[in-house]
């Protein structure tokens, strides 16, 4: 008797032909990968310098906020020294405001 053998599929084919395919995917992967990298350098090196000045400008900002305010804080204790009477009218002024507008 004679025996039929099946054709090989190409689902299943092992062998020669099927680590040259997964090597050339493969190397067409890395290939795109390498190609997506590059693109996206420069525009993160952007980003990243963009953040950067961002915060600088922030804790700048912030500095001098700190600086404003001590600068009213010491205004209005001077203020305070010279007039204590007069601070003190304002104060209950401001106050009695604020209590009639909360009402």
């Amino acid at each position: 008797m004679s025996q039929v053998s099946n054709p090989p599929s190409s689902f299943g084919a092992t062998g020669p032909d099927a680590s040259e395919l997964v090597s050339r995917v493969a190397q067409g992967m890395h290939e795109t990968v390498d190609r997506l990298a590059e693109k996206a350098a420069p525009a993160a090196q952007k980003l990243e310098s963009t953040v950067t000045h961002a915060n600088e400008a922030l804790h700048d900002q912030m500095h001098r906020a700190r600086e404003v305010g001590d600068e009213w804080s010491e205004s209005l204790r001077g203020t305070v020294r010279e007039h204590p009477l007069a601070s003190l009218m304002v104060a209950l002024a401001a106050g009695v405001l604020i209590s009639r507008l909360t009402r």
